[in-house]
């Protein structure tokens, strides 16, 4: 594999073409384990698959999946979403674990990876994550990912039928290399 980072059990490279199939498998077989935190409709045709592929082909956005480097399987997938350069060089991520490798501590590897990544070669500042204060998975993956808390935001974003608020994290090219 051609891996932009790994560590010891997982591997970080750009989502491609090539991993519609083995992509829409783990969405579709994922999509209850996801719905009540993701928003908008789960990837699960080949139509879906190129709209989301599609949001990488510009500057404003980076598509990865997270690989067992052991099988090469998709593990999870994480975005970098409105990239914003200038004085701020900074990101959303968005992140989701697979309902067949969740709570395996692939992500967690995988996300500090993405994070040395995004510092090191995309040359951001600053990587923002926005998470549902019920879903206490998802908090205790960013947090043992190196993102720090910041505040709260009701109302944020529409999921699953509703607006819900979420918590906000983040961390910085400096509290990274402070061990944050």
């Amino acid at each position: 594999m051609n891996y932009l980072a790994q560590g010891p059990r997982v591997g970080l490279r750009r989502l491609t073409r090539q991993d519609r199939a083995e992509f829409l498998a783990l969405s579709r077989d994922s999509a209850d384990h996801l719905a009540r935190w993701m928003p908008g409709a789960p990837i699960a045709t080949d139509e879906d698959f190129d709209g989301y592929i599609a949001r990488f082909d510009g500057p404003s956005n980076e598509g990865f999946v997270i690989c067992r480097r052991d099988t090469g399987a998709i593990a999870g997938r994480a975005n970098l979403n409105n990239i914003v350069r200038g004085t701020r060089q900074d990101a959303t991520l968005g992140y989701c674990a697979f309902a067949a490798t969740a709570g395996r501590g692939y992500l967690t590897e995988g996300l500090r990876l993405l994070v040395g990544y995004a510092f090191a070669e995309l040359g951001l500042h600053r990587i923002e994550a926005n998470i549902q204060p019920s879903n206490d998975r998802s908090l205790r993956l960013i947090e043992r990912a190196g993102f720090r808390k910041e505040g709260y935001s009701p109302d944020f974003q529409f999921i699953d039928g509703a607006w819900r608020d979420h918590e906000r994290w983040a961390i910085t090219r400096e509290s990274a290399q402070g061990g944050a």
